[in-house]
Formats: structure tokens, C-alpha cells, sequence
């Protein structure tokens, strides 16, 4: 936000005696919001990657609760005969991640004031 600050058109909007809370919300925030959301939908993939990471090291969530990681985990001996207890929570964490981001994507593309005509 402390970039936009000096940006031409907030001068603007200064000169014509615009108050604070409209220069906030009206020119401020539209340009902020869209970073925003990318960082929030890559921490959210990025949390749910380190969450089934420390449940795969047996560090997260204890056994009475299912946790893609701790099923990947519990499946490792069975890799062999049973490949599809380790497929199936791989493609869960794969999916859920990458759609995750394709949101944030499309919410992005969405709200990004420059696109708009």
C-alpha cells in the first residue's frame, strides 16, 4: 500500500479534495487487492503441502485423525502390491493444490483493475 501512496493518480485525488476513505476505497484497494489474494491462495497450497509433509514425517497430525500425509505415510509398505493407497492421497494433495491456485488465478484475473474496460 505504502507504493501506491505516491503514485500520480492519489495526488490527483488529493488536488481535487478527495477524502481519505474514498482515495482508500476507490483507488487504493482495487489496486491491492489482487496481490493480496494471489499471496493468500499460495499460502493456503503452501500450507496445505507442509501440513501432509509433517503428517508424512510423523510430525502432524496423530493417527486418529486422517490426514493425507499420514495416509501416505501408512501406505509406504504397501507400495508394491497396493499402489493405489499411495496414488490416491498423492493425487488428493496434487488436486486440491493446484486448484487452490488455478482460483486464486481466475480471482486475480477477475479483479485486476488494469483488465477491466
Amino acid at each position: 500500500m505504502l507504493s501506491y501512496r505516491n503514485q500520480e493518480y492519489i495526488y490527483a485525488a488529493t488536488a481535487i479534495d478527495a477524502s481519505n476513505a474514498r482515495i482508500i476505497f476507490r483507488h487504493i484497494l482495487p489496486n491491492v487487492l489482487s496481490p493480496i489474494i494471489v499471496q493468500c491462495t499460495l499460502s493456503v497450497g503452501n500450507a496445505i503441502i507442509a501440513a501432509a509433509s509433517l503428517s508424512f514425517l510423523g510430525l502432524g497430525v496423530q493417527p486418529p485423525y486422517p490426514e493425507w500425509g499420514a495416509m501416505l505415510s501408512s501406505a509406504r509398505t504397501y507400495i508394491v502390491d497396493h499402489a493405489y493407497m499411495v496414488t490416491f492421497p498423492g493425487l488428493a494433495i496434487a488436486l486440491v493444490v493446484v486448484s487452490v491456485y488455478l482460483l486464486g488465478d481466475g480471482l486475480r484475473d477477475a479483479m485486476d483493475p488494469r483488465l477491466k474496460k
